[in-house]
């Protein structure tokens, strides 16, 4: 990024970095989540919304790009060492110790809700004052809605599944 774009953004670029650092550790905890969630998954519906989430991974790898990109235009260094994620990252890493679809979703959904609170921050926190930041932050945000949205369907899906299956052995 030109000195002269660095200048007029109206706000703390170490701490708008800072900030991107714990939303680039969080992409990779959220993709290596859905990962490895979506291949281990059992239960009903598992054939449907394992490959969705395996979309959802590779969006989630995305942000991580888009983030490391903007990281290094503001003149920054990315978290380089994986260990750091875990430190850096607000939103927790569940690992999918119960491989039930439901329980898989459930986690999903708890980072994606957490995902969405970060972009919020991060979006009003750019607005008026780093536009290319802001414009990337509301696309991954839209993206993280998106994907709760999805979520939600799902598990909904599964409970009237589940209330189905109810009637029909009364």
């Amino acid at each position: 990024m030109g000195k002269h774009a660095l200048n007029i953004i109206n706000l703390d670029s170490e701490d708008l970095i800072k900030s991107l650092n714990e939303a680039l550790s969080e992409e990779w905890l959220a993709y290596y989540q859905y990962w490895i969630g979506a291949r281990l998954m059992e239960g009903p519906m598992r054939s449907e919304v394992e490959p969705e989430l395996l979309v959802h991974a590779d969006q989630e790898l995305n942000h991580a790009v888009m983030v490391v990109d903007r990281i290094i235009q503001l003149g920054g260094t990315p978290v380089i060492n994986p260990k750091n994620w875990f430190g850096l990252a607000k939103c927790a890493y569940d690992e999918p110790n119960d491989p039930y679809i439901e329980v898989i979703l459930e986690q999903n959904l708890k980072a994606e809700r957490c995902a969405i609170d970060r972009y919020s921050k991060l979006a009003d926190m750019t607005s008026g004052k780093d536009h290319t930041t802001h414009q990337i932050v509301t696309t991954i945000l839209n993206e993280e809605l998106e994907h709760e949205q999805d979520i939600e369907d799902w598990i909904a899906d599964l409970t009237r599944m589940r209330e189905d299956f109810k009637k029909l052995r009364l």
